[in-house]
């Protein structure tokens, strides 16, 4: 897989990324059946089969219950061959199996140091803001994006973004970040004119829920996962898929599929 420039920040990243919500936890998820956070050696094998197999972007975020303390383990030794994504102002509480939102500038702060701390790491390679869905008011009344952009300057993070739920959060994101975090899968393409800003302002889009969090079409003589990367990738402000599964085949199935269409393109 050719790797894929995020803005003007340097970063290359694969176009398929792998998600790592199913190794840090398995409530409020909403995926169309239930899982088993896999152990140590399980999630070490799976990130070298991502590794072997051209992945080189990671997401993770605090509200992935301890993601991010288990790929500070996981990774020791081989941080340069990873980008790592990370996120700031939503918060999960394993106990009660809810999110709680926070985007002060303090909180933010905090959330940044922590998550260096769990990842064993120097720096942050892509810092979002985890929106919940306001994301337009997170961006003016707490001046969020300015203050990832000062983080920025210190080198803790090397680049900016939002994992946005609406159009005009993306836009406005996108006016004064690196990249937004958006839903636009074969049933959701709600936010196509964030995509569309992206390509025409050379900025940078991570698609969640590519593959529709495993609810795809149902049509036995159409390959669903095939068909949902035409799509996605025949879009060319997409730079980068996140792909969450744990499933070591069902990772080497979704690779092949994508570099079929990359070969099409």
């Amino acid at each position: 897989m050719i790797l894929r420039q995020v803005a003007d920040t340097g970063i290359k990243i694969s176009p398929i990324g792998l998600g790592t919500v199913k190794l840090g936890r398995d409530k409020g998820v909403k995926y169309p059946s239930g899982f088993k956070i896999p152990n140590d050696l399980e999630a070490g094998n799976l990130i070298t089969l991502a590794k072997d197999l051209g992945i080189n972007l990671i997401d993770t975020a605090p509200a992935y219950g301890n993601s991010e303390q288990r790929l500070g383990v996981l990774l020791q030794g081989q941080r340069q061959d990873w980008v790592i994504c990370s996120k700031v102002g939503e918060e999960f509480n394993n106990d009660t199996g809810e999110s709680s939102f926070n985007f002060t500038p303090e909180h933010v702060r905090y959330s940044v140091e922590r998550s260096l701390q769990r990842l064993k790491t120097d720096y942050i390679d892509m810092l979002l803001i985890h929106s919940d869905g306001n994301d337009v008011e997170i961006i003016q009344r707490y001046g969020i994006l300015e203050l990832l952009e000062d983080l920025k300057k210190q080198g803790k993070i090397r680049a900016t973004g939002m994992s946005t739920k609406t159009v005009e959060g993306g836009l406005l994101a996108l006016e004064q970040s690196d990249c937004a975090m958006v839903t636009y899968n074969l049933e959701h393409q709600g936010e196509k004119a964030v995509l569309d800003y992206a390509e025409n302002n050379k900025k940078a889009i991570l698609l969640k829920k590519a593959l529709a969090s495993g609810h795809l079409c149902k049509d036995a003589d159409v390959d669903p996962v095939k068909t949902s990367f035409e799509f996605i990738f025949g879009h060319p402000g997409v730079t980068s898929a996140i792909v969450g599964t744990i499933n070591p085949e069902h990772l080497k199935s979704n690779i092949k599929r994508a570099e079929e269409v990359f070969a099409q393109l």
